[in-house]
């Protein structure tokens, strides 16, 4: 791996994260509760499969559209629009440095919620996909 593709991982990683900084300090100068920049976490038990089995399967669906997750530790990691913690930093720069580098990724792992989806696999893919400003994902939909 050339040194220059490290550079950008990191410059796009302290982008993601300094845009996270950014939004979480901006809710609290408005007096929002900290908890309202946090990835929602859905109960999988709870959930309700999709009322249409045609919605499910492998499709390529809107990253706007994943709006929660149903990893209750990968909550932590994320805030609500999938901006990174500073954890997630090696394993997010790999992922990164991959569909930079071209790499297929597979597709993400999600259960409709609604109208929106919640993710089971893929956090990170899905950070780094709106991060280079993609606008929809490869994801296997499930009940």
């Amino acid at each position: 791996m050339s040194s220059w593709r490290q550079i950008e991982a990191e410059k796009a990683f302290s982008a993601a994260a300094r845009a996270r900084r950014t939004a979480s300090l901006a809710r609290r100068l408005r007096g929002c509760a900290a908890a309202s920049g946090r990835l929602a976490v859905h109960d999988q038990a709870s959930l309700r499969p999709a009322s249409t089995p045609a919605g499910l399967g492998l499709r390529e669906i809107p990253l706007e559209a994943i709006k929660a997750t149903v990893e209750p530790h990968r909550a932590s990691h994320f805030d609500s629009d999938f901006r990174p913690a500073a954890p997630t930093r090696a394993r997010w720069q790999r992922v990164w440095l991959a569909e930079h580098g071209g790499t297929l990724l597979p597709p993400i792992s999600v259960v409709q919620v609604g109208d929106g989806y919640a993710i089971r696999d893929g956090h990170h893919r899905v950070s780094v996909a709106r991060a280079r400003g993609a606008l929809t994902i490869d994801a296997i939909v499930s009940a």
